[in-house]
């Protein structure tokens, strides 16, 4: 228990400042500038698949939020498939779990090449209170190579936007 107060205390602020969320006027701006280097940079959708490697529940329940009728971000070009082969972008959750190892690795296969991988929440990137257990192979990048790193437990849908508008540009001008 202990480590689940320390945990809540002690959890970085994103880079992202929070000023720039209090207009919801800003979810059509980043939006918009999404739709854009998604056109530009896989020609009309970007295809995630969401991997759910042992979490909480609380990064998928956040990830599921960009579906709903607020956010829509499927009007951007950006939507969630079912297989990997289809993917663009793997978006992995919760801290590896030793059960979860060889499926991540096969998804991580499965998924065409070039391959952007990004590790949502603090249990995503170093295993966040479970670090450390017994049970858990603690960060994503412990099994696979991660690209970008999405802060916050969980992180809000309007932070995973702003994130996914920085990753977007981190892309285009490597291309």
């Amino acid at each position: 228990m202990k480590n689940i107060y320390f945990k809540i205390f002690s959890t970085p602020r994103s880079l992202i400042p929070r000023k720039s969320f209090n207009n919801d006027n800003n979810i059509e701006v980043i939006g918009k500038q999404l739709e854009e280097k998604v056109k530009k940079i896989f020609h009309g959708s970007l295809a995630i698949r969401e991997v759910d490697t042992g979490s909480d529940a609380s990064c998928e329940q956040e990830l599921t939020a960009l579906g709903n009728a607020y956010y829509d971000i499927e009007r951007f070009g950006i939507n969630f498939v079912a297989s990997p082969r289809h993917a663009d972008m793997l978006m992995v959750t919760g801290a590896v779990s030793r059960n979860m190892k060889n499926a991540l690795i096969r998804t991580y296969e499965a998924t065409p090449t070039p391959k952007i991988v990004v590790a949502v929440g603090d249990d995503a990137i170093n295993g966040g209170i479970f670090k450390g257990s017994y049970a858990v192979l603690d960060g994503v990048d412990k099994v696979i190579p991660v690209d970008f790193q999405i802060p916050g437990d969980p992180p809000s849908p309007k932070i995973i936007l702003c994130h996914l508008l920085k990753i977007l540009e981190e892309v285009g001008d490597k291309k």
